[in-house]
C-alpha cells in the first residue's frame, strides 16, 4: 500500500545481463505492478485485444497459468486497459481492468466470480481510460470510479464482497471539480489510527475519508486545486503513514493532513503543503523523510512531519518518470520510462549509488520479494538478484 519494503541486502547494480536471475517475455507494456505471494507472481497482462491474469513461478520465471479476464483491450496515450494492479489475500487473487471487468480467481486459476462494473453502473467517463486498482481490506474490495470528463454520471465508491463478488454498498462521491478535474486514476488507501479504520479516496479536487462498513463520507479535505483549473486530473495516489495523509494533486499543492478529523478538515487538520509535488509517480515516506519524484526526474526530500525541505531540486537521469519510487534497504529505487532505475541513498544526504539500464519502455513500479526486485518492462518481466 505504501511503496515500502522491509527486505535487506537487495541488489544495487544490474543490467539486461548482469544480476538477472531470470527474465520472462511479456506481450506488451502495462502500468500494473507485479504482486507477489509465496512462489506466485500475479500480473495483469494485455495481449492484443484481450486481457489476462498471469500466474508466474517466482523461483523459475515460468508461466504457471494464464486466465482470460476480458476482451476489448485498447491503448490510449501511454496506457492500455491492464493498468490496475491485482490484489491478493494469499488464497485468492482479484483483478480489475480498464474495461470495467473485475474477476476473482483462486491460486489454481479457477474463476470464482465476475463483475462488469460498466454494465452495472454505466460507462466510465475518464479522459484517458480507467486505471485505478482495487483496495483489498478484510472481506471486501473497495473500488473507486472518479470521473467526469466524458460523462455526466456522478463519481462513486463501492464495496464488493470478495467471496461472492456482490455489491455491499455503493455511495456517490460528489465533487465541484469541472471538466477534466473530476477524473482520478488513483488507488484508494487505508487509514488506521487509534481504533479507527477509514478508506481514503483522492481526486476531484479533494480527499475524502469513508467508513468501510457503510461507505459514509466522514471527512473531506479541499485546497488541492486552488485556481479551479479545469485540467487538474489526479494520477498520483494518496499515501498514509503515522496517522498522516499525504495527498498529491497535479503537481501543486501536495497537502499533508493529520488523521482524526470529521467534516471539513481543509484547515483544521492541515499540517503542511508543498508546491513541487509529483504529477504521476506516487511519493513514498517512512514517516521521518518524505520523498517526491516529479515527471522529469527531479527529487525532493522533506521532513515528513513538518514539510521542511531536507534537500530538493536534485535531478537524476533526464527522462519521463511514471513509475512510483520504492523505499527499501535504506535506498530509494526510481525507474524512468526508458527502463533506467536510479538507486539513491535514503536519508538526509542526496547520493546516487547506481544507474541500472534495462533499455525498455517501463511504466510499472518495482516489486520486491525474497531478496529479488521484479522489474516489468514492455518486453520482459525481470527477476533482479542472485540466480
Amino acid at each position: 500500500l505504501d511503496g515500502i519494503s522491509t527486505e535487506k541486502d537487495l541488489p544495487v547494480h544490474w543490467s539486461t545481463t548482469e544480476n538477472v536471475a531470470w527474465k520472462l517475455a511479456m506481450p506488451s507494456r502495462s502500468g500494473a505492478t507485479p504482486i507477489v505471494w509465496g512462489n506466485n507472481i500475479f500480473l495483469n497482462v494485455a495481449d492484443g485485444d484481450d486481457l489476462y491474469l498471469w500466474c508466474v513461478d517466482k523461483a523459475k520465471g515460468t508461466l504457471i497459468w494464464k486466465k482470460l479476464i476480458a476482451h476489448g483491450n485498447y491503448k490510449i496515450n501511454k496506457q492500455n486497459m491492464s493498468s490496475p494492479s491485482p490484489v491478493t489475500d494469499g488464497k485468492n487473487v482479484y483483478v480489475m481492468t480498464g474495461v470495467g471487468v473485475l474477476k476473482g480467481f483462486d491460486f489454481s486459476g479457477n474463476e470464482l466470480w465476475v463483475r462488469d462494473i460498466q454494465k452495472d453502473y454505466g460507462k466510465f467517463g475518464l479522459n484517458w481510460g480507467y486505471a485505478s486498482s482495487p483496495l483489498l481490506y478484510e472481506d471486501s474490495l473497495y473500488v473507486q470510479v472518479l470521473h467526469g470528463m466524458k460523462t455526466h454520471d456522478p463519481s462513486y465508491l463501492m464495496r464488493i464482497d470478495k467471496k461472492t463478488g456482490k455489491t455491499v454498498w455503493r455511495v456517490i462521491r460528489p465533487t465541484d471539480a469541472v471538466r477534466e478535474s473530476p477524473d482520478s486514476y488513483t488507488t484508494p488507501t487505508l487509514l488506521r489510527y487509534g481504533n479507527h479504520v477509514e478508506i481514503v479516496v483522492a481526486g476531484g479536487d479533494c480527499v475524502t475519508g469513508h467508513d468501510p462498513a457503510k461507505g459514509e463520507e466522514l471527512w473531506r479535505g479541499t485546497g488541492l486545486n486552488p485556481d479551479n483549473n479545469s485540467a487538474y486530473r489526479t494520477i498520483a495516489s494518496p499515501v498514509v503513514h503515522d496517522e498522516v495523509i499525504y495527498v498529491p494533486t497535479r503537481v501543486r499543492p501536495l497537502i499533508a493532513f493529520r488523521a482524526g478529523g470529521r467534516g471539513d478538515i481543509s484547515q483544521s487538520h492541515k499540517l503542511w503543503s508543498f508546491m513541487n509535488g509529483p504529477d504521476v509517480p506516487t511519493p513514498v515516506t517512512d514517516g521521518k523523510y518524505f520523498y517526491s519524484v516529479n515527471d522529469r526526474g527531479i527529487l525532493w526530500c522533506l521532513d515528513a512531519k513538518t514539510g521542511q525541505e531536507i534537500w530538493g531540486g536534485k535531478r537524476i537521469k533526464p527522462a519521463i518518470y511514471s513509475s512510483s519510487p520504492v523505499l527499501a534497504d535504506g535506498k530509494i529505487y526510481v525507474t524512468n520510462e526508458d527502463g533506467l532505475t536510479t538507486v539513491l541513498e535514503a536519508g538526509p544526504m542526496f547520493e546516487v549509488l547506481a544507474e541500472n539500464d534495462l533499455s525498455d519502455y517501463t511504466l510499472s513500479s518495482p516489486a520486491i520479494s525474497d531478496g529479488h526486485i521484479f522489474m516489468r518492462t514492455a518486453q520482459f518481466l525481470y527477476s533482479i538478484g542472485k540466480p
